[in-house]
């Protein structure tokens, strides 16, 4: 829960380093039910539409982790996922309808675990993109996320054959303790045949994902998992902080996460950094390589993003839309029956989401850009609203004076100690409006 009226950045860091992960803002749960339905059209009439983000949901896994509280189903019954993605489809060509112009510059595909479609299921699902929205996979970035248990060598053809270029593989760690500590039924024997099969189909960007903060976990097990997996050498590294979050299987023991984490960050971040990864922000560290196909310029805090499928979310500037969320599997089950019965008139408005006003979208900027070691150019974000940051949230000279970040040639970075701080200072940006409607959120669950 983050907290109302706590404006000072130092009163705020009272609560410790991990407050939150301000991935997006505003945060899913600040997200109401419209009052009236909005055309898509209507939505999206005013804005850029020549350099979008796609991204795809698939809320299918084959388990359910015990940390993860993402929107995702475990063991769907044998047709569901083939409804969803006629139902993806249909989605798709309501979009392409109304958005004609639309083009795109990025694709992710993501969930859940959409390697948990069979080699048929993802064919559909590719075709759908080619024909429904006029994707070429190959001439575009191209992100899929996948399962160690889940990935086989047909299914990696047809993800090479669509043009994916980027895969993504949670495996957590790779100490069987640290792993079960998770709540993770992860078996070595799988995570060595996934990376055998990854190495010979030889994706250009391949991101491995790491968690730490397991209960029980050691320095020196985490460490070993880091070694190993730098050993790999896979492009992209993600370290992730374990939150133990509300109805997730890790809160229905009363686990909660170590307070080693901060330890375990900073061993891990200089051993990568020694290893000649550099950071990128708080959780992504790569190899300095180039990319076989460089992003068409997207940038997520200028151009806008389409979701596809339940559980995605679309933002234009000035507004984010979505289905509705939720945790609890029998609540997950029931928004993805009410997405697969959902006429084709309905997917033609947004109903469920937030309207951000300037001060927000402001924000929103600054959070997006503040958090990654980059920072925020100051000089960007006066040609786009007009004044200079400092003028609209003077609060941010509190980062300079607790030493966390430093002003220069009309940039504000994240000291080292500000990107390790990176989880207290996005909730601390938060509106209180946001705030107030993240804590009024009705779980449906």
């Amino acid at each position: 829960m983050i907290p109302l009226g706590l404006h000072s950045l130092e009163a705020f860091m009272q609560q410790g380093p991990y407050v939150g992960y301000s991935y997006s803002y505003p945060h899913k749960t600040s997200y109401r039910t419209f009052e009236e339905p909005r055309l898509l059209e209507k939505v999206w009439g005013n804005e850029k539409q020549d350099s979008l983000f796609l991204y795809v949901h698939i809320p299918f896994c084959e388990v359910r982790c015990g940390f993860c509280n993402l929107f995702t189903f475990s063991q769907p019954n044998e047709d569901l996922p083939t409804r969803y993605l006629q139902t993806l489809r249909r989605q798709a060509e309501s979009v392409r309808n109304q958005l004609p112009n639309a083009k795109f510059s990025q694709l992710a595909i993501g969930g859940g675990t959409p390697s948990f479609l069979d080699a048929d299921q993802l064919s559909h699902l590719f075709e759908t993109l080619n024909e429904a929205l006029e994707m070429d996979g190959s001439r575009l970035p191209v992100s899929f996320e996948v399962s160690p248990s889940t990935i086989d060598g047909q299914k990696l053809k047809k993800l090479r054959d669509f043009g994916v270029d980027r895969v993504s593989m949670g495996l957590q760690s790779l100490n069987a303790r640290d792993v079960s500590a998770l709540g993770r039924p992860q078996k070595q024997i799988d995570v060595d045949r996934a990376l055998d099969l990854l190495g010979e189909a030889d994706f250009p960007t391949l991101n491995l994902d790491l968690i730490y903060g397991a209960e029980q976990q050691t320095l020196e097990s985490w460490t070993e998992s880091v070694v190993e997996t730098v050993r790999i050498r896979p492009e992209e590294i993600y370290l992730y902080p374990l939150y133990v979050r509300p109805l997730t299987g890790l809160a229905k023991i009363h686990r909660s996460a170590s307070e080693q984490r901060t330890i375990l960050y900073r061993a891990a971040r200089d051993l990568l950094l020694s290893s000649g990864y550099e950071q990128v922000s708080m959780r992504m560290f790569q190899l300095r390589r180039p990319s076989a196909k460089p992003s068409q310029e997207y940038s997520c805090q200028r151009d806008g993003m389409i979701g596809l499928g339940c559980g995605a979310r679309s933002y234009t500037s000035d507004s984010h839309y979505g289905s509705s969320y939720a945790v609890k599997q029998v609540s997950i089950l029931r928004l993805i029956n009410d997405y697969v019965l959902q006429s084709t008139s309905q997917m033609m408005s947004a109903h469920h989401g937030i309207e951000l006003d300037l001060q927000e979208q402001k924000r929103r900027y600054i959070i997006l850009s503040l958090l990654l070691v980059e920072g925020l150019d100051c000089i960007a974000y006066s040609l786009k609203f007009g004044r200079p940051p400092q003028l609209d949230f003077p609060e941010l000279q509190e980062l300079n004076d607790l030493e966390l970040a430093v002003t220069s040639e009309g940039r504000i970075q994240l000291t080292a100690k500000g990107i390790e701080w990176s989880d207290a200072i996005g909730p601390w940006l938060y509106s209180e409006e946001v705030r107030l409607r993240m804590a009024e959120f009705a779980w449906i669950d």
